[in-house]
C-alpha cells in the first residue's frame, strides 16, 4: 500500500481550515491554528504517530477557540478517514499506555468504520481549566474531550481515552494526545500478514 495521503480544505463563515497529512511520514508538522496550546498538541500527535502533518487554520478566535479547534479537528478527522483509504493490510486495533510526569494516559483505537468515543478519567475541574500563552485565545479544558470525539466521528474510528493519573493541566491534555498518536499509529501501522481487510466483513 503506497499513497496513504490526504489534503481536505473546509470554509465556513466561522472558519477556513486546510490540512494536509500522510500516513506513512516522519512525525513532521507545520501547524498553524491560531490557538497555540492546540498547535502544540497537533504537532506532538503527528511527532508521536508519525504522520507527517500540516495545518492551516483561520477561524473566529477574536470569540473563542471553540469554532477553530473544532472545525481544525472535523477537517483532521476527514483528512485521516481518506488517506486510509480501504485500510486494506492494517493492523487496525492499537493501544497504547503513556506517562507523562505525574500523568498516566490508556488509550486504544480500532479502525472499525464505526465512530464511537469514549472519554472518562479526567479530575474534576478538568474541563473548567484554561491554558494560555503567547499566541492566540486560551484552550479550554472541556475542549479536549469535544477534539477526540469529533476525530472519532469524521475519521470513523472507535478511540477509548482513559485518563489514570494526573495533576497538572497541561500534562493532562498532552499525554491524552500522545497516547492517542501512539495507538492510532500501531492501529494504522502495515501488518506483512495481513493480505486483506482485517474484518471478517470484508469491509471496514
Amino acid at each position: 500500500m503506497t499513497g496513504r495521503t490526504a489534503r481536505i480544505e473546509r470554509a465556513t463563515k466561522e472558519s477556513k481550515v486546510l490540512v494536509e497529512l500522510d500516513l506513512d511520514g516522519t512525525g513532521r508538522a507545520d501547524i498553524s491554528t491560531g490557538v497555540g496550546f492546540y498547535d502544540h498538541m497537533l504537532t506532538s500527535f503527528a511527532r508521536h504517530a508519525l504522520v507527517d502533518l500540516a495545518v492551516v487554520t483561520e477561524g473566529d478566535t477574536h470569540i473563542d477557540a471553540h469554532h477553530t479547534v473544532e472545525d481544525t479537528a472535523i477537517v483532521l478527522g476527514e483528512a485521516l478517514r481518506e488517506a486510509l483509504g480501504d485500510k486494506q493490510g492494517i493492523r487496525r486495533f492499537g493501544d497504547a499506555l503513556v506517562p507523562l510526569d505525574e500523568a498516566l494516559v490508556q488509550c486504544a483505537v480500532d479502525v472499525s468504520g464505526r465512530p464511537y468515543c469514549v472519554h472518562v478519567g479526567e479530575p474534576d475541574g478538568q474541563a473548567y481549566v484554561v491554558i494560555s500563552g503567547d499566541s492566540g485565545p486560551p484552550y479550554s479544558g472541556s475542549l479536549t474531550r469535544h477534539v477526540f470525539e469529533t476525530l472519532a466521528f469524521h475519521a470513523q474510528i472507535a478511540v477509548h481515552v482513559r485518563v489514570l493519573s494526573g495533576r497538572d493541566p497541561h500534562h493532562l491534555v498532552e499525554t491524552q494526545f500522545k497516547a492517542f498518536a501512539r495507538a492510532f499509529r500501531d492501529a494504522v501501522a502495515l501488518d506483512p500478514r495481513e493480505t486483506g481487510i482485517p474484518s471478517t466483513k470484508g469491509a471496514l
